[in-house]
This record gives C-alpha cells, sequence and structure tokens, in this order.
C-alpha cells in the first residue's frame, strides 16, 4: 500500500479505535487521545492517577483493539530486575549429563507492556527499562536480545499516596513521551461505569487493526514531510523552559531544570501524530500546543520556591505557553 492509500486510513482508523475502547471504557476522552497520539507516534505514555480510574483497563483495551501481545508487571519494593528482563536458568542434559545456562525471557517481552505503579519500586530496578525503552534491546549476561516491535511501554504511577514510593529518576522520565494525568469521570460517566460493571458481563474489547498496521502507521509517520515554522516552534517551546537560557521567558523563574532536546523531538513527531490521526497531513502550531503540556509537565524540574508557592508543573507550562505565544 503506498503512502497516500495508508494516510487516507488514518483517520477512519482513529475513529474504529475510539469506538472499539468506548465499548469498554467510559469517558476519558482526552486521556485516549493522547494514548492513541503516543502509540502511532512509537512513544512511552506515563498515566498520572489514582487507583480505580481504570488506567490498567484502558490500556490492555488498546492492546486488544490493535491485535498486539500485552503484558503487565506490578512494581513492588521487593522488586529485582530480572523480574522485568528475565534471568539464566541451569539447565542438565538427561541424556548427556551436561549443564547449560538457557534465558528465560522477562515479561519485557511483549509488544505492550503495563508498568503498574512504576514508583513502587527502587531506582535500581525502574532502570532495568531504561535500555528497553531506547533501545529496544535487553542485556543479560553480556548478550543482548532484540524485543519484537512495536514495543511500548505505558506507565501508571498513583500522584498522592508517598509512602513507599521512589521518585522516577529524571532519566527515565525523560524516556516517556507523555506524561497524562488522568482524572475522576463526570457523574454521568460515573453512573455508566457503575451500570457496565455491576449487571450483567464485562464488556470485553474487539480487534481493529494488526500489528503490521501499527508498524505501518508508525513508519508513515516518520516519511511525512516536516513543517519548517512548526520545528522551529517546538525547538522554541522547549527552549523556552530552560532558566538562563537565550529563549528562556520570566516563568523559568520557577524552574530548576528545563526541558531538553528530547522534548523537541517528542513535540514535533507528536504534532504530526495528532494532525495526522485527524487527516491532515501538515501539523501547526496549534498542534504543537495540543501536546504540549504532555511532553513538558514532566520534564519541567521545579525548584524550592516554586514547591513553597504550590506552583504546580502544569501552571508553569501553561504559563510559558502564554509567553511565547501562539
Amino acid at each position: 500500500m503506498d503512502d497516500v492509500a495508508l494516510f487516507e486510513r488514518l483517520a477512519p482508523t482513529r475513529e474504529a479505535l475510539l469506538e472499539a475502547i468506548g465499548e469498554v471504557v467510559v469517558g476519558q476522552q482526552d486521556v485516549v487521545d493522547r494514548l492513541l497520539t503516543a502509540l502511532f507516534a512509537d512513544g512511552h505514555c506515563l498515566f498520572v492517577g489514582v487507583p480505580g480510574l481504570a488506567k490498567t483497563l484502558l490500556v490492555s483495551t488498546v492492546a486488544e483493539a490493535v491485535g498486539i501481545s500485552f503484558g503487565r508487571i506490578q512494581f513492588t519494593p521487593d522488586l529485582m530486575p530480572s523480574d522485568i528482563t528475565g534471568t539464566d536458568v541451569l539447565e542438565e542434559d538427561r541424556a548427556t549429563g551436561q549443564r547449560s545456562l538457557r534465558f528465560v525471557q522477562g515479561p519485557v517481552f511483549t509488544n505492550l507492556l503495563l508498568a503498574d505503579e512504576i514508583n513502587r519500586t527502587p531506582p535500581k530496578t525502574q532502570a532495568a527499562l531504561l535500555q528497553a525503552m531506547q533501545e529496544r534491546a535487553v542485556t543479560a549476561s553480556g548478550k543482548t536480545y532484540r524485543l519484537e516491535r512495536p514495543f511500548l511501554v505505558f506507565a501508571t504511577q498513583n500522584p498522592v499516596e508517598q509512602e513507599g514510593t521512589y521518585p522516577l529518576p529524571e532519566a527515565q522520565q525523560d524516556r516517556f513521551m507523555f506524561s497524562v494525568p488522568v482524572g475522576y469521570p463526570s457523574i454521568e460517566e460515573e453512573e455508566e461505569i457503575v451500570r457496565r460493571t455491576t449487571v450483567g458481563e464485562m464488556p470485553t474489547g474487539r480487534q481493529v487493526l494488526t500489528a503490521e498496521d501499527l508498524l505501518a502507521f508508525q513508519g508513515l509517520l516518520r516519511r511525512l514531510p516536516a513543517n519548517g515554522d512548526v520545528v522551529s516552534y517546538c525547538v522554541k517551546l522547549a527552549a523556552a523552559t530552560r532558566p538562563g537560557g537565550e529563549a528562556s521567558v520570566p516563568s523559568t523563574k520557577w524552574v530548576r531544570w528545563g526541558a531538553g532536546p528530547r522534548a523537541s523531538q517528542y513535540l514535533a513527531i507528536g504534532a504530526r501524530a495528532w494532525a495526522a490521526l485527524r487527516g491532515r497531513e501538515l501539523p501547526t502550531r496549534d498542534d504543537v500546543r495540543a501536546v504540549a503540556g504532555a511532553v513538558l509537565r514532566h520534564r519541567v524540574l521545579l525548584n524550592f520556591e516554586a514547591e513553597a508557592a504550590g506552583i504546580t508543573a502544569d501552571r508553569v507550562v501553561a504559563q510559558i505557553l502564554e509567553e511565547v505565544g501562539p
């Protein structure tokens, strides 16, 4: 299929996915939109919200709709890196008596990995995902194993309960394309949730496309032409978050460290995916602003003054967007 025909399938595919997901998950439209943008842009995603907001259900439903394998790791304080990546086991050949090591793959060997409550495990174990997220590979006992594409990590994090949790290292936060807050449903949505989940059988997901389709769409988004004005705007936005930089804005008085170059890359590919999933070949600055909060909120590290004043990263990012202008 040529790129033109493939592009014409993108917007209808998004609509079909929204319909299939909506049959299982009630509401959360903004969350689903950003999840699909990250999915098609081949980017990892961090979902931040209190328990019980269907984050796990949403991710598993997306895996069913896309027709890719799904794995889940419940992060706990005693989780070891080998519990994620896999380990070597000693086996003995009964016929010859010879012993050899065999690598047993861990749950990271899947297409879509849900890292549930990722901040409940120490940084050493969190770091076991770094190579997988960046290089789509795992190294164990000196040997490197490639992960099957597509490979994406969708992680959840509880923002409220701090006992027994560990902050995500900045290097790992930067590997996530988006950080998406998951809020409470509206009263009407919660009534629908109760109706669906307390009467009859729970709804199940249905497949809309295949892993091969997803890989084709991801490749297409990388081949779409870059809009020079939008690229400049992405770089300008990321640079505006850096205190003391040549493009910094007044709101950086609340910022200790600003966003790095990876933010510019994710703003550009995120805006391209956001536009393409709505049938538009070239993104605009409005598309960049649509994904800017998700890209920047976990990359803008606030200083002590901001924390003492109760200033949030979302507020600082919103101010920076206003100061940079459309």
